[in-house]
């Protein structure tokens, strides 16, 4: 990070600290990404499989470049742009492919020439969120990244603390699940996660087969892959 972004980013944490409501922390936020070049800003929780993603979304400034710019209204849960922040832990930029733009009605309003910043935000784990700035004239050196990446955690704190968000999303896994999970992923048995945790095989079981409901997942493998991937087990 240049030294001389070090005290604007200070006073943004500090404006997002003092934010007695939403919209000043997700201000900030956008405005960042604005004064970074992006044209069309995202900020969202990301769903579990099979959950709506309403409640989740808290700014789409999204206009259609296929229409004349109208904004876009809404995000569905199956968009493959939230696949974007459940693919990587950390801050990326990329250029927009004919397949991006293709799989995801999002992307695709941005139309040819654009690119993407994905900032993934886990601070209030296992709740998942993302950033994500896209246009034309993005101008992004690493430390903007990690800047980005910085100010976004601030503000999914502050409007935790305002009430605005929880850190938990419907279809999250149950602590009992999540264990179990964890122990599978770890190459235990049932007999031997059932001696562990003092409960039954079948109980066992049954934390596993409500696990992959959850995850929609095929097998047991499946869904350990899902439950990392939606931040529900870290092993």
């Amino acid at each position: 990070m240049q030294m001389n972004d070090t005290p604007d980013i200070d006073a943004k944490l500090e404006a997002i600290r003092d934010a007695r409501a939403a919209k000043p922390v997700l201000d900030i936020v956008e405005s960042y990404l604005r004064r970074l070049g992006a044209s069309h800003i995202l900020i969202t929780g990301l769903p579990m499989p099979n959950r709506t993603i309403e409640s989740l979304v808290h700014r789409l400034r999204w206009p259609d470049e296929r229409n004349g710019g109208v904004e876009r209204t809404q995000l569905q849960a199956h968009d493959d742009v939230l696949m974007l922040g459940l693919s990587g832990r950390r801050p990326a930029i990329r250029n927009l492919s004919t397949i991006d733009t293709t799989n995801s009605e999002l992307l695709a309003c941005l139309g040819d020439g654009a690119k993407i910043m994905i900032i993934p935000v886990d601070a209030l784990k296992p709740f998942q969120a993302m950033v994500v700035g896209a246009g034309r004239q993005i101008n992004v050196e690493p430390y903007d990244l990690a800047s980005v990446e910085i100010v976004a955690a601030a503000a999914f704190r502050r409007l935790y603390d305002l009430g605005v968000v929880s850190d938990q999303r419907p279809g999250d896994l149950s602590a009992r699940e999540r264990h179990v999970l964890e122990l599978t992923a770890l190459g235990k048995t049932a007999h031997e996660i059932a001696e562990l945790l003092d409960i039954s095989q079948r109980t066992v079981h049954a934390h596993l087969q409500n696990a992959s409901a959850k995850l929609n997942a095929s097998n047991k493998t499946h869904t350990v892959v899902e439950a990392l991937r939606y931040g529900q087990i870290d092993i």
